[in-house]
């Protein structure tokens, strides 16, 4: 039994490793229940901070019997799995893995079944859904009629940094300071934070079990996509944008420009777009008959946009794309999310063996900057320091307060110390003026026996000036960020401290 599992009920949870039920996980543990995670492929749990607190099966869905002996003994099951960017032919796939779920389900004696699918249209517009949302209509109504009491939630947009729908609205805005869009962007949808999302899946656990509907769920804003991206790009500093609605766009072309524009794999963005000429607003809140509305109520759009951006800005934003990140919220991003999720971030990243010891490597390390230079193209450097004091930044006159010793928050020419581990670590952040954020970290390991040297330049633009910006330096990265690699290397080799 997994170390701190508990004595509650035992969920399963199907689709762990996707983006809900990678969130749910920690939000059942932190309820009381015991969990179980079914998953294709189980060692891609292990980076999960929650991995050591749940027991793990392996099964394919489609695998009756393996399916069978993952549900033994459950009390509530998740069904949070889908083949939406697995192929055309995904409908039948869903529909096929839902029956022997299923079945399964009502022969292991399980107590209810919970199911977050999709928000589809109503009146007219029912008998033109898209093919993602009749998928996610018809897994509800078999899991419905399992026999097995269930719960099946339908939801729009979920709100949430590694959200694909999100992510897809966050690129589209980002990147297009002037845009020609297909009419969907007047369509309504009423969006819900995942945290909210989540809140609801975890109380359907503990439904009466006479209990066997759907239930729409959602925020407490109707908006159409186009004022979402007015909302965001607000919210996240940028222009306002410029947005003209087009009918020559077809959903077909429609998500042959989202893909060309953002970096959401097209087998998921082309079903997503096809969906958003639907108008998906909630049709009842039955839901709070059983689950009551929190007491400030439900997030609107605006603050679960500023949760899903809240580490944007901080040190976490370097953290975030290694392996040692943690979230502190269902929000927050985790190290599992695919690596298009959580808006750009561009990177260089070179590493080096050293023939010094890792004591002589630090020494360099932490004495840069200042009157020791920064180990690279010293008139590169000063041209940027010039360009940066032109338009208003603090440019190179800081220089460094301790010829010999950093801490956290003192200034380094441009930079300034956001993170510092004794022997390991120099994280800075620059203060330089840039359109976006940008962090370097030096750093000193030992492997086998030797020591390392491991320098990555992080950034994340804001817009599009930002995007410029990157790839316009791109180019000079190989001399100065290449030359600075090489002479540390040199410098802590021949035990000097200066470039």
């Amino acid at each position: 039994m997994p170390e701190s599992a508990g004595d509650g009920p035992l969920c399963l949870v199907t689709g762990a490793t996707g983006y809900v039920g990678g969130r749910l996980v920690p939000e059942l543990l932190n309820a009381g229940y015991r969990v179980r995670c079914m998953a294709r492929s189980p060692e891609r749990l292990r980076d999960h901070p929650w991995s050591e607190r749940v027991e793990v099966a392996r099964a394919d869905m489609t695998d009756a019997a393996a399916v069978r002996g993952c549900l033994a003994g459950v009390d509530v099951a998740y069904y949070l799995i889908h083949a939406l960017g697995s192929g055309r032919d995904f409908g039948e796939t869903d529909r096929r893995a839902a029956r022997v779920f299923a079945s399964a389900a009502k022969e292991a004696g399980v107590g209810r079944i919970v199911y977050l699918g999709g928000l589809g249209p109503s009146g007219e517009d029912s008998g033109q859904v898209s093919e993602h949302l009749r998928s996610r209509g018809e897994v509800g109504e078999i899991l419905l009629a399992s026999g097995v009491p269930a719960a099946a939630l339908r939801a729009a947009m979920v709100v949430g940094s590694g959200s694909a729908s999100f992510e897809m609205m966050r690129y589209l805005t980002e990147r297009l300071p002037v845009m020609v869009t297909p009419r969907w962007v007047r369509s309504r949808i009423q969006p819900i934070a995942v945290r909210d999302a989540l809140r609801y899946l975890v109380e359907c656990a503990a439904l009466p079990p006479e209990v066997n509907r759907s239930f729409d769920i959602g925020g407490q804003d109707v908006l159409t996509y186009e004022e979402m991206m007015r909302r965001y790009a607000a919210i996240a500093g940028l222009p306002r944008r410029v947005i003209t609605p087009v009918s020559v766009l077809s959903p077909r072309l429609s998500s042959l420009w989202v893909g060309l524009i953002t970096p959401v794999p097209g087998g998921l963005a082309r079903p997503l777009v096809e969906s958003l000429r639907h108008e998906v607003v909630c049709g009842e809140h039955d839901i709070a008959r059983f689950v009551p509305d929190p007491p400030g109520g439900l997030i609107g759009f605006d603050q679960a946009v500023r949760l899903a951006l809240r580490r944007i800005g901080d040190a976490d934003v370097a953290t975030r794309w290694s392996s040692a990140s943690v979230p502190g919220a269902p929000s927050d991003p985790l190290p599992t999310d695919p690596d298009w999720a959580g808006g750009s971030l561009y990177s260089d990243v070179r590493e080096c063996p050293v023939a010094a010891s890792p004591e002589r490597l630090w020494k360099v390390i932490e004495g840069i900057g200042g009157e020791n230079g920064w180990y690279s193209w010293p008139l590169a450097w000063a041209a940027r320091g010039f360009l940066d004091r032109l338009i208003g930044g603090v440019g190179l006159r800081r220089g460094r307060r301790d010829p010999y010793r950093l801490r956290i928050g003192d200034s380094l020419d441009f930079w300034r110390v956001e993170e510092i581990e004794p022997g390991r670590l120099l994280r800075l952040r620059a203060e330089m003026r840039l359109p976006g954020l940008a962090w370097l970290d030096l750093s000193v390991d030992v492997r086998e026996g030797r020591t390392w040297f491991r320098q990555r330049a992080l950034f994340r633009p804001q817009g599009l000036l930002g995007q410029l910006y990157w790839w316009a330096v791109r180019p000079f990265h190989g001399i100065v960020f290449g030359r600075m690699q090489h002479n540390i290397r040199r410098a802590a080799e021949a035990g000097r401290e200066a470039s």
